[in-house]
């Protein structure tokens, strides 16, 4: 649906004459995601079918109305949880799961959503949200690469938030590599400090509300406190924990499970 929209913008009112099938399988590129134009063999199959994604968007297209299509369009993002973000490039390890993905597994490109309420992880090409965390279920750290003139060894950021996991509480730290790493801290910290002020000048106690850069991510600091917001929609976000190499840390600092290149000094 948001593809159309889009397509009624740019393209304007429907033209039977020019706006065919073939039109929008040539243009499939401008107005469908990533993960719907890349498909398998399969795709072969249903290329002419009722549900191929070309078919539904010149559906949707030909049936939209000319009125309120920039509201439609605005009304769907808002609905978004990294909506007003700024978002970065970068590359979280891919979980290995038996001896084939260990020969074949690469990182997986990622987008980095930061905006006032929160950090989001996206898959880039499936365009999935993997994690969603608002600040006050976060800390976070800046590391320089160990080797600074080795281009292949980047800079990363730290995401530590907790979960329970088998009934207990545990503490998970993400790894994100990226060359844009240094802006995503500096901009976590200018809103992490703006939140804290506002917070401040309501008379709010934020005794509860921990803000955190941990400054040392070897001291694994579990810094995370509770939500306050228990209504909010992003609550219904799945965190796919599944799909990231993460490691994990008990309610006392211990490393109790590691993945990936992850490596700790005690």
């Amino acid at each position: 649906m948001l593809g159309s929209i889009q397509a009624r913008i740019e393209l304007g009112p429907y033209n039977p004459q020019f706006h065919t099938l073939h039109f929008f399988r040539e243009q499939h590129g401008r107005f469908l995601p990533a993960h719907m134009r890349n498909g398998g063999w399969n795709s072969w199959l249903r290329l002419s079918g009722k549900d191929a994604p070309e078919v539904r968007l010149l559906e949707h297209y030909r049936r939209l109305p000319d009125r309120k299509l920039h509201k439609k369009y605005l009304e769907f993002c808002w609905t978004l949880p990294f909506y007003g973000s700024a978002f970065f490039q970068g590359q979280i390890e891919q979980p290995v799961r038996g001896l084939t993905s260990l020969i074949t597994h690469q990182d997986i490109p990622v987008l980095v959503g930061i905006n006032a309420q929160g950090v989001y992880v996206i898959n880039n090409v499936l365009c999935t949200l993997l994690v969603g965390l608002r600040y006050e279920e976060l800390s976070w750290d800046f590391a320089k690469p160990s080797q600074e003139d080795n281009p292949d060894c980047l800079p990363c950021l730290f995401l530590q938030f907790r979960v329970v996991e088998n009934g207990t509480h545990v503490s998970k730290i993400l790894q994100i590599f990226s060359k844009q790493a240094v802006m995503m801290d500096a901009l976590i910290t200018g809103f992490v400090e703006d939140l804290k002020q506002k917070l401040a000048s309501t008379g709010v106690d934020n005794s509860t509300q921990i803000f955190e850069n941990n400054g040392d991510t070897n001291e694994c600091m579990l810094t995370l406190g509770p939500s306050s917001r228990k209504d909010s929609a992003h609550n219904n976000l799945i965190n796919k924990l599944r799909k990231l190499t993460l490691a994990t840390f008990d309610e006392e600092g211990r490393c109790i499970g590691q993945m990936g290149s992850w490596s700790f000094s005690y």
